[in-house]
């Protein structure tokens, strides 16, 4: 049996009708990636039972699968062996690898009603950006985010510091994080492990440089700009002493920040509601600091439909997709986890509405938005990928210099890329 979420908002938010057309007997397996803090698989369990209520001749099973590359290798896996599924969210940066294996179709091709086209032109610009490729929508938003800046007000205090203006620059970070590492406290963490490559893509945005091309095929990675973007995040452990050297687990951080072991971390928007529940003391969160220009990547998982299935499931796959991103359902989405409400039109729901007047700092992934770009993605993803996630690592733990790791790093993304160029 299924549990449900419980909170006013939720509920409200699930119960909310939408117009869902009625189909034959049709079943669907959706894989879901669980990876981050909130009651995540309670919140889909909900609304695929609201979903079901409406479509009384459409069975949704839900396969919750571990992180995003536990959710891929699964759902691949299970179609490869011929037990598919029909539709999953897995990560948005997964899409130039799912095209080139052929196993994902576009929605363009099974969006029928003009409806529906202007259903795929809701949403907000900067998620559809991983998605949209060649002209042709393959990915939908749905457990979106940008990396934020949570700080604690309190230690703000104690050092003298206004609670109410964290860093808005890199200068700014490095000297509010020297009057924060004291007493064995640090200033800043932020997690070099998980997903080091989208933690350092702020770094470089935020220096000037994107990490790759528009198109997936090249990547840039010993620009010198990439390079001083790496130097600065070794620098605020090895030189300004603000942050610990080596490694910061991305998987504990955020019990780090609640036990007041740092007053700053940057991290997934997708934490806030756990961070809301769980920090005993007053915080904020803030956009990121700038240095030549602010930005973030965006960052999390996209629905997606896969090709082997029937027309039938298609058509249900749309539905159900359609139901969960509704203004009602994705405001109760974003106030039940933290992430990104996925549509304008989910801040215009009383709900969120009420929510963020009484909670601002849900609305500053949103606002952040403006300023966010696509995460990393190439083809070949995975493995250019980890290439340059153990190039940060190397460099962060002194194995080599940034510019050496990055060389390195870059030589073999050229190889890795040169067939798709």
């Amino acid at each position: 049996m299924r549990n449900i979420v419980t909170s006013a908002a939720f509920a409200a938010g699930l119960m909310a009708t939408a117009a869902t057309p009625a189909f034959a007997a049709t079943e669907l397996t959706m894989y879901y990636p669980v990876a981050v803090g909130g009651p995540l698989t309670e919140v889909i369990d909900g609304m695929i039972e609201g979903f079901e209520a409406e479509n009384p001749d459409v069975k949704v099973n839900a396969i919750y699968a571990g992180n995003y590359d536990d959710t891929r290798l699964r759902a691949v896996s299970a179609i490869k062996s011929g037990d598919p599924a029909q539709l999953s969210v897995m990560f948005s940066i997964d899409v130039y690898d799912l095209i080139e294996q052929d196993l994902i179709v576009p929605f363009d091709d099974v969006v029928k009603t003009a409806e529906d086209k202007e259903w795929l032109k809701s949403f907000y610009p900067a998620l559809m950006a991983n998605g949209d490729v060649d002209g042709k929508t393959w990915g939908i938003p749905f457990q979106r985010s940008t990396i934020v800046m949570y700080y604690n007000k309190d230690m703000f205090r104690a050092a003298g510091l206004d609670p109410e203006m964290p860093p808005k620059t890199w200068e700014e970070l490095v000297s509010t994080g020297k009057a924060l590492s004291k007493d064995g406290k640090w200033g800043l963490m932020v997690p070099s492990t998980g997903y080091p490559y989208w933690m350092f893509q702020c770094f470089a945005i935020q220096n000037g440089k994107e990490l790759m091309s528009g198109d997936g095929t090249k990547t840039y990675f010993d620009d010198p700009a990439v390079v001083e973007a790496l130097e600065f995040w070794r620098n605020l452990a090895t030189e300004e002493k603000i942050m610990p050297e080596g490694t910061i687990e991305w998987g504990t951080l955020r019990q780090a920040f609640v036990q007041g072991q740092t007053a700053m971390m940057w991290h997934s928007t997708g934490n806030l509601s756990a961070v809301k529940r769980e920090a005993q003391f007053d915080f904020g969160v803030a956009m990121l600091p700038k240095h030549k220009k602010p930005g973030s990547p965006t960052g999390g998982g996209n629905f997606y439909l896969f090709k082997d299935s029937t027309d039938e499931q298609k058509e249900a796959s749309l539905a159900l997709i359609k139901y969960m991103t509704a203004p009602e359902r994705a405001a109760a989405w974003s106030i039940a986890t933290g992430y990104v409400g996925v549509t304008p039109d989910a801040y215009e729901t009383e709900a969120l509405k009420s929510y963020a007047a009484d909670f601002p700092p849900a609305l500053v992934a949103r606002d952040q938005l403006e300023v966010s770009v696509a995460e990393f993605s190439t083809y070949d993803t995975a493995r250019v990928r980890e290439g340059l996630n153990n190039a940060i690592q190397a460099a962060l733990t002194g194995e080599k210099s940034p510019k050496q790791a990055l060389e390195d790093a870059q030589a073999e993304a050229d190889r890795l890329l040169r067939a798709f160029h």
